[in-house]
């Protein structure tokens, strides 16, 4: 089957392999019109793009989605070789190896607008780079205003959190990592957490991180699970006058806090996402910069690398998190 994907080069020929989610949980892999790039666009020819926990509620389905999707849709965490560009592109060539914030990315190619691409270094040849991640981590974190010194308490573990947890630990923080699975801690462990806490009893967590903080709770919680009650606890180990940072994806349905307790504590909250494309390639580059440098190696949380005939189970993968899972990578 043929899908025609925008503007395509030719009506006849220049194809290319796409996946194409036909309904909930169903994913097909077909051949699709490769893209031609607008005025101000590249085309990509993709190496690779991550696997996003944003992915999930589309895949899974709600009433609000439209099936089938675009070909490529979903896949935001791409990274390629500039193939061709428009004709008002002025920082970018063909040929040049770059990490891109698009939209239909589980492709073989994809088209972007130059504001969204940042030219990878030499030295990451070869290596996967899923830019968008790894900037709303660098993202989350200056939002978070971590200063040398402070007990900063991370609730789940996941690639998001790992992230974290090094550039806290980095900061000369103390990580307080909390995560229900052991392997995440494992992880947590790895990145410079301090200290290891299992999700698991609520009660038992809030008193642990008591004793830890010597009855002062943490100065910054960052709940990056999505779920209600790692919002419930993150409220409960935060100190006055702390700052708790939401930045966890929560787009499953309404949420509840206790806002008895935050009121009493007068916390500052932030809640760390972005839509600003611009705010998001600023991040992408700040991971650049952390990676060249050596501050940050992403390399071990890429756990799974999988085919795109296997979008599918990648994003199955996604949502259960089995032993040994961190972040899927979907390779062209």
């Amino acid at each position: 089957m043929t899908v025609v994907a925008r503007e395509p080069i030719s009506t006849s020929v220049a194809t290319m392999k796409a996946a194409v989610i036909t309904s909930p949980r169903v994913c097909e892999v077909v051949d699709a019109l490769i893209p031609r790039p607008r005025s101000t666009e590249v085309l990509v020819r993709l190496e690779g793009c991550g696997v996003c926990a944003s992915n999930i509620p589309p895949w899974e389905g709600r009433e609000w989605f439209k099936y089938p999707m675009a070909p490529g849709a979903l896949g935001h965490e791409g990274w390629g070789i500039i193939d061709s560009i428009g004709a008002d592109v002025m920082h970018f060539a063909p040929g040049q190896r770059v990490a891109i914030l698009s939209q239909n990315a589980y492709a073989q190619y994809d088209t972007v607008d130059e504001s969204n691409v940042i030219a990878l270094a030499d030295s990451l040849m070869g290596q996967p780079f899923p830019a968008e991640p790894l900037g709303c981590a660098m993202n989350i974190f200056k939002r978070c205003q971590i200063r040398a010194g402070q007990t900063v308490a991370i609730l789940g573990v996941g690639f998001l959190g790992a992230i974290l947890t090094r550039l806290t630990s980095n900061a000369n923080a103390n990580v307080i990592a909390i995560s229900r699975r052991p392997f995440s801690l494992q992880i947590a462990h790895a990145m410079g957490a301090a200290h290891l806490l299992p999700m698991d009893d609520h009660w038992q967590i809030i008193e642990e991180v008591r004793g830890l903080t010597g009855g002062q709770f943490a100065d910054v919680t960052i709940e990056a699970v999505g779920k209600q009650w790692p919002i419930d606890l993150a409220g409960e180990i935060t100190r006055e006058r702390g700052r708790l940072v939401i930045a966890g994806y929560h787009q499953d349905g309404l949420r509840q806090i206790n806002m008895q307790l935050w009121n009493w504590r007068g916390f500052d909250i932030v809640s760390a996402h972005e839509r600003d494309p611009k705010v998001y390639t600023d991040g992408m580059k700040a991971a650049l910069e952390a990676v060249v440098t050596g501050q940050l190696d992403p390399t071990p949380l890429y756990t799974h690398v999988l085919p795109l005939e296997k979008l599918g189970e990648a994003l199955d993968m996604t949502a259960s998190r089995p032993d040994g899972f961190l972040k899927a990578l979907i390779k062209m």
